[in-house]
């Protein structure tokens, strides 16, 4: 049987959000395991308590730019050349607005890292791990509100659930609770960014962002930098902090926003506080309250809540 050629179009946008909805499963697992890892970064931070917070921010930084550059400049020449010709094809204001994104991301970064090493090793580990609770609840409603996502109405009493959680965690810790909110702005503030960013080879694209921002660090270090460590345990735990929680992580990261939306990443960004809250309790025996257990139980409903509503929104797309 022919086909009418006026039916082309709308079968070719049903096939392509099929085809957009079975790649889904990658992004959604790239996401969940970028923040399961980082729940689990204290392992790596809390053995460097007595060091200096800027100390291990330096160290953290240039050893991933070292890694990083080695990554691409022995292994990805040819990714390399395909980036440079496809910015090349740019208009000259494209390239001037995709250099201030990359630019003003790298620098969200510095502050974002900087303020949660600050957080997790001279506040405590709920303190961090609430600038995750926060993070999520900006994110989304950044994305509505600079990116335009759109909601369903199951989706946004997902976040009203969330800003409740947040609000019975603040209650009680407000000077903490600010601390995390500057923590969890500049991170929901980065992922926004990332939306805008138009470069195909995201692993490219993160190794300019952590070389801009060692560029960034790089005058402070002289001034703001302590005795330079002689302890290979130093070493050791800052490679490891470098590999699996921020290069590993960031790179799953970025690759899960080409496939899922800015407002999804961000409630996933709950994994990270719900692993780091239970390390605070099982594993550091932190004190816990009724009211953290009341909060973290709202929080894994949210998260349920908003999936079930991702998911109804991609079968009405079907």
């Amino acid at each position: 049987m022919n086909q009418n050629p006026s039916q082309l179009p709308l079968n070719l946008i049903t096939f392509a959000a099929k085809l957009h909805v079975m790649k889904l499963p990658k992004y959604y697992l790239a996401a969940v395991t970028a923040f399961i890892i980082w729940g689990f970064f204290s392992f790596g931070l809390k053995p460097l308590h007595s060091f200096p917070s800027l100390d291990i921010l330096f160290y953290r930084v240039f050893t991933c730019v070292v890694l990083m550059l080695v990554i691409n400049l022995a292994f990805r020449r040819k990714k390399i050349s395909e980036t440079r010709i496809a910015f090349k094809a740019l208009t000259k204001t494209q390239q001037h607005n995709q250099w201030l994104l990359i630019i003003g991301s790298s620098v969200l970064l510095t502050a974002n890292w900087g303020l949660f090493i600050f957080v997790m090793n001279h506040i405590s580990v709920k303190a961090a791990s609430f600038a995750y609770l926060v993070c999520p609840i900006l994110t989304t409603v950044l994305a509505f509100l600079i990116l335009k996502e759109k909601l369903t109405k199951l989706q946004w009493l997902a976040v009203l659930i969330s800003i409740t959680s947040c609000v019975i965690l603040a209650y009680n810790s407000l000077h903490d609770a600010m601390f995390s909110i500057m923590v969890a702005a500049t991170y929901a503030f980065y992922l926004v960014l990332q939306k805008r960013i138009i470069m195909p080879d995201r692993f490219i694209l993160l190794t300019l962002q952590i070389a801009i921002v060692g560029l960034i660090l790089l005058p402070f270090y002289p001034a703001y930098s302590g005795t330079v460590p002689t302890e290979a345990k130093f070493y050791l735990y800052i490679l490891l902090v470098a590999t699996l929680f921020t290069i590993v992580p960031m790179f799953l990261n970025l690759f899960a926003m080409k496939g899922i939306n800015s407002s999804t990443i961000g409630i996933l960004i709950y994994l990270n506080p719900l692993f780091a809250f239970m390390l605070a309790i099982f594993y550091y025996k932190e004190e816990i309250t009724l009211e953290q257990i009341l909060s973290y139980s709202l929080i894994v409903v949210s998260i349920v809540i908003f999936n079930i509503g991702s998911y109804l929104k991609m079968k009405r797309a079907m």
